[in-house]
């Protein structure tokens, strides 16, 4: 009988991470709820069926229940980014930033351009040693009108990106400003790329460390 019972959660889990990339782990009164953000953040447009996407709108409900939900202790949100759709990423940022429930980050592999704001949403952020972050200027895909307002309004997006992550990181603003106008760090971009102990040392990210260590913030 237990083994049926144990089958049956088990299969409900594979089932939910699946789904949503999210899993409850802990006791009844003091789960902590993980989310995934991997691929691409996916935006207004939908990506192609071969590409791994993180979808804000499953994400936003998500946190909704989360915040709202009497047993969750906290929320880990793991990483492993390219990037994607910037006001999306930024909406999911500010989301996060917003909860009262304790929040811990966790990069894993790669927390690149508008993983960055995800990263440092979170009352508590880690990173793994061998993980990355690229830091550069917004970026626009396809036709757009060469006219001043264009520009802009890039640079207003920008600076809305530069507000959020000096805001919830320790990173001086000069300094983030350098690295994403660095212009011999990438072959085809401006920017840069800090890996784990890098992005400790300028303020980005609280901790180097990796799945125990975020467990254990939440638990504190």
């Amino acid at each position: 009988m237990n083994g049926e019972k144990e089958k049956n959660e088990a299969g409900a889990v594979a089932e939910e991470i699946k789904e949503s990339g999210s899993v409850t782990v802990g006791g009844e009164h003091d789960a902590i709820r993980v989310l995934t953000v991997i691929g691409q953040v996916e935006g207004h447009y939908m990506l192609g069926e071969n590409q791994k996407a993180t979808k804000y709108e499953h994400l936003i409900p998500m946190l909704v229940a989360i915040e709202e939900d009497p047993t969750a202790k906290g929320v880990l949100i793991v990483l492993n980014t390219m990037g994607g759709d910037v006001e999306a990423g930024l909406a999911l940022a500010e989301l996060i930033a917003s909860m009262k429930k304790p929040t811990v980050s966790l990069v894993l592999g790669g927390g690149h351009s508008i993983g960055v704001p995800l990263a440092v949403a979170a009352k508590r952020s880690f990173i793994v040693p061998s993980a990355t972050m690229t830091l550069h200027p917004v970026r626009v895909n396809g036709l757009v009108v060469g006219a001043p307002q264009t520009y802009r309004y890039l640079r207003d997006m920008q600076d809305r990106i530069l507000d959020f992550i000096c805001r919830n990181s320790r990173v001086d603003r000069q300094r983030l400003e350098e690295l994403m106008m660095k212009p011999d760090a990438l072959a085809t971009d401006v920017g840069s790329i800090v890996d784990g102990r890098e992005a400790v040392d300028i303020g980005l990210i609280d901790e180097v460390g990796g799945l125990s260590a975020a467990l254990a913030a939440l638990r504190e």
